[in-house]
């Protein structure tokens, strides 16, 4: 997401530098055909807003935001904040800014910054394939 944001125009580069995006999961299950959440779940699940354009505190190099969670921009209408992300997300997964990874052989790792990266899953064949998946999450001190 880091290098989606440094390819952008400079007029979108200073049209998202001061937005927030409202994500939430239950706007990414109903794309995907979930039905609408109930009160409770709605209520365990609360929306979050975040800065479109972050700083890695690492490295200092501004970074997009943005995935299937973000449901649109705060304080914009709704359909028109929508628009420029899914506009964004088409930008951020064009061939020259996206990894897939070919799992070769057992024992393969992948690692990855989740404040710098938009990881999306592509179909699995889980009747024909075991998957084994494990996660370490690191918090990283200058957060």
């Amino acid at each position: 997401m880091r290098a989606a944001y440094d390819a952008l125009a400079p007029a979108l580069k200073s049209k998202t530098e001061n937005l927030w995006a409202e994500h939430w999961l239950w706007h990414s299950r109903m794309l995907a055909g979930y039905p609408e959440p109930t009160e409770a779940e709605r209520a365990a699940k609360p929306p979050a807003r975040h800065k479109l354009v972050q700083v890695h505190p690492g490295s200092g190099r501004k970074t997009l935001y943005i995935a299937s969670h973000a449901s649109h921009i705060v304080d914009w209408p709704i359909e028109e904040g929508r628009q420029l992300l899914r506009e964004l997300i088409e930008f951020a997964t064009q061939p020259q800014f996206v990894r897939a990874v070919s799992w070769k052989q057992a024992g393969d790792l992948v690692i990855w910054d989740n404040r710098c990266t938009m990881h999306r899953a592509t179909p699995f064949e889980d009747t024909v394939y075991r998957r084994d998946m494990r996660r370490t999450t690191v918090y990283d001190s200058a957060v």
